[in-house]
């Protein structure tokens, strides 16, 4: 079984940092892809960032510049940087991870921007 969680959201001012991480746990797959996603408020979920397990990287064009997202690959870790936050990153941020036809996600973790 795989155990996906996260920690590292709270309230932060505009323009802030925080920093995100997924710890996963379980029988996984050696070649597999990580991912953060956020919900806001009456909104579809939406991907944030995702990194292979080879270090690709890819990026929502709303997050360029402002977001990193990077693993170490031995302990299955993924983590987010966020800088520069705005009020619209406001959601719950979800760690995703997949390989071949397998998706597991956490629980969420919530990331508020506000003055």
């Amino acid at each position: 079984q795989v155990q996906l969680v996260e920690s590292g959201g709270g309230l932060v001012q505009p323009g802030g940092s925080l920093r995100l991480s997924c710890a996963a746990s379980g029988s996984i797959f050696s070649i597999n892809t990580m991912a953060w996603y956020r919900q806001a408020p009456g909104k579809l979920r939406e991907l944030v960032a995702d990194i292979s397990s080879g270090g690709s990287t890819n990026y929502a064009d709303s997050v360029k510049g402002r977001f990193t997202i990077s693993r170490e690959g031995a302990k299955n870790t993924a983590y987010l940087q966020m800088n520069s936050l705005k009020p619209e990153d406001t959601a719950v941020y979800y760690c995703k991870l997949t390989w071949s036809w397998h998706g597991y996600w956490g629980q969420g973790t919530q990331v508020t921007v506000s003055s």
